[in-house]
């Protein structure tokens, strides 16, 4: 294999994960946070507040499994060639980019769900499903990184 289109490759695949989970540990930090501080006020909502939590760490699954997805692809080329690397790359860091910016907004999001809760506000199962929106363009990132692969 073409050793600049290994580095390309594997270097877009490290940047799509190093993304795609700092988004989710951010987003989850943020949730956390607000839970946290939310306790104070009403500490029954835990339970619920941890699920809202999560959702952010979704996308860090997203980018860890393209890499996985990605890796096995490139092993089964005997040679790779600089297009087949591009493309490795274009889907790397474009899901590492969604990835990142969805985690992160999605927080947000959820961290609104979570200080109404706190509030006592009924907004649980609304949040959930409000937080599914940013959550889909992470996943069509990822359908289409699968897409990509040579």
């Amino acid at each position: 294999m073409e050793t600049t289109a290994l580095i390309l490759a594997y270097t877009s695949m490290a940047i799509m994960l190093t993304l795609t989970c700092i988004g989710s540990a951010i987003g989850v930090t943020i949730g956390g946070n607000t839970t946290v501080a939310g306790l104070k006020k009403n500490p029954e909502m835990f339970g619920k507040s941890m699920l809202l939590c999560v959702l952010p760490s979704t996308q860090g699954l997203y980018g860890f499994a393209a890499f996985f997805l990605m890796l096995s692809a490139l092993q089964g080329i005997d040679v790779l060639t600089m297009n087949q690397a591009l493309a490795i790359s274009a889907a790397s860091v474009s899901l590492g980019l969604v990835g990142f910016y969805s985690a992160v907004k999605q927080s947000g999001l959820v961290a609104n769900g979570i200080n109404e809760m706190a509030n006592g506000q009924d907004v649980f199962s609304k949040t959930m499903i409000l937080a599914v929106f940013p959550e889909l363009y992470a996943i069509l990132a990822f359908a289409c990184a699968f897409l990509a692969l040579p």
